[in-house]
């Protein structure tokens, strides 16, 4: 290019008068050089942008051993967008946190994390994303031994394509294969879909110190009514478990499939914000605009985080209190009963905070909502945990409060005349933790219930907790896998979901477990 620009120079000289009749003017010809140097310009700063981009999202060589990694693979951006927020979210509950795109880690790298969640794209029918394919030749290619990291993977997608999520699945499939240990399920998100998300945020708020982060996009709440709330364990060693019952305030149910899930608004009990706006001299009725609307200020200090007192400036101006709220996060509990029942039930245990005080969720649903309270409450599907064929087999595993999604799966099986149902099922005492006793033992004689396998783990014997009776009963367990029944595992993700996993897999072997999950025959809900 350069010889040839000057020959053009050279013979230009040549030349005394215009080269064409239609010689443009000297002004267009500076114009037409300022645009091409323009566009110059602007390729220059394209390509300095992309490069500092890439270089935000490659690992620093100053991560510490003990730093959580959030690591994307994005084709627009979008899961870089959410790898961010994550990192964000993680770094608010007191995590460390490493930021880095799948492209920037090798095999070595890898092996030297003990904790990472992977934001996973999709493109196309199937198709890594055009910066993962390096990891996918160069070390998904290989076998390595990742017995020592534990991971979750955010999987984006869209429901249009056949092979929805398809390369989220494969690195969750890669990484389960090398020995590396599932936090929590696999999250598919289907265009952005904000309960999905949510559903996300809450799996990583349990990662850090338990401080609240506000949801990354409010949730669309119906009004719901508390109609009914019953202490099921008086006596107990463990804490105080509720049956709570909840009607829409139109009174008109919507449709929801077993294993789906509520999502709760939850808010501070009365007296509390009472105690504050005294404290502040604020009246409550004072109006404010709030998301987008005029409220009263007593509603809004129900439903947010406060700033600090020493924070608010004296004269408070309601406003400026107001703006400095943030929402308080949704809770998540699975739905223990169906459409059918006439109402929504749930199953909670009023949780402890560590100086005694109760959990914002359960605080506001086992003890500070009152009998005809408004409840703020929409229906999640979690298509992940929907029920089998009917003619499926299946085998119910959980324990606590695990009980109320495994309890919706067996209400459908009964109304459909399902009856190859077996459940496992562990708590503390059964003369205090045997939640909803009648109605199982009811299922067991009318043969509803083919088996069940009890376990309470104060009141002594071998068999103490669910995976001890599972093992047992390895026998039983190959015969119903081998004739097709689906396992079903719902409660506790630290401890009992684990500890169930090696249990299933002593019995059945990795491979075959492998496969179950493939074929959604192995299916989980744990929190």
């Amino acid at each position: 290019m350069l010889s040839l620009a000057a020959c053009a120079w050279l013979l230009a000289g040549l030349h005394d008068e215009a080269w064409w009749q239609a010689m443009p003017s000297a002004a267009r010809r500076y114009a037409a050089a300022g645009s091409v140097l323009a566009y110059v310009g602007l390729v220059g700063w394209f390509l300095h942008r992309a490069r500092a981009r890439d270089r935000a999202t490659q690992p620093t060589t100053t991560a510490g051993h003990d730093a959580l990694w959030v690591v994307h693979a994005s084709q627009t951006g979008f899961a870089m967008e959410l790898a961010d927020m994550t990192a964000d979210s993680l770094r608010h509950g007191g995590v460390t946190v490493q930021r880095a795109g799948l492209e920037h880690l090798d095999a070595a790298r890898l092996q030297g994390i003990t904790k990472a969640v992977f934001v996973i794209s999709t493109t196309g029918e199937g198709d890594p994303p055009d910066p993962a394919l390096g990891f996918v030749r160069q070390v998904m290619s290989q076998s390595l031994p990742l017995t020592g990291l534990q991971y979750a993977v955010l999987a984006l997608g869209d429901r249009e394509y056949e092979q929805f999520c398809a390369f989220g699945h494969q690195v969750d499939d890669w990484l389960r294969r090398q020995g590396a240990q599932p936090m929590f399920d696999l999250v598919e998100v289907d265009n952005a879909d904000d309960s999905a998300l949510r559903h996300w945020q809450h799996h990583i708020g349990q990662l850090g110190n338990g401080d609240e982060a506000p949801d990354w996009a409010a949730p669309r709440y119906e009004s719901w009514r508390l109609r009914d709330r019953v202490e099921l364990n008086p006596g107990s060693l463990g804490g105080p478990a509720y049956h709570l019952s909840l009607a829409p305030e139109d009174g008109t149910l919507p449709a929801w499939t077993a294993g789906d899930i509520a999502e709760i608004g939850p808010r501070h009990a009365a007296g509390d914000v009472e105690d504050f706006l005294r404290l502040i001299d604020v009246q409550g009725a004072t109006q404010v605009r709030w998301q987008d609307e005029m409220q009263a200020l007593d509603a809004v200090l129900a439903r947010s985080h406060w700033p600090d007192r020493d924070a608010i400036a004296v004269p408070v101006d309601a406003q400026a209190l107001a703006n400095a709220c943030t929402p308080l996060p949704h809770r998540e509990y699975s739905i223990a009963s169906v459409p059918a029942d006439g109402a929504l039930h749930l199953l909670v245990r009023l949780m402890q905070r560590a100086d005694g005080t109760p959990g914002l969720g359960s605080g506001w649903l086992c003890r500070h909502a009152r009998p005809e309270d408004d409840i703020a409450l929409r229906v999640r599907r979690n298509p992940n945990f929907h029920p089998p064929a009917d003619d499926t087999p299946m085998i119910l595993i959980g324990n606590g409060t695990g009980l109320a999604g495994l309890r919706a799966h067996l209400k459908a099986r009964a109304r459909a005349g399902a009856t190859r149902n077996w459940l496992l099922f562990g708590e503390r005492q059964r003369a205090h933790d045997f939640f909803h006793a009648d109605e199982l033992l009811a299922w067991q004689a009318q043969g509803t219930l083919e088996h069940l396998d009890l376990t309470f783990s104060r009141d002594g014997g071998e068999q103490r907790y669910v995976q001890h009776a599972l093992l047992a009963q390895a026998e039983r367990l190959r015969q119903w896998v081998d004739g097709g029944a689906a396992i079903y595992v719902c409660g506790s993700l630290a401890g009992m979901a684990p500890e169930v996993d090696a249990a299933l897999r002593t019995v059945l072997g990795d491979e075959l477990i492998e496969d179950l999950r493939s074929s959604g025959r192995y299916r989980r809900d744990v929190y």
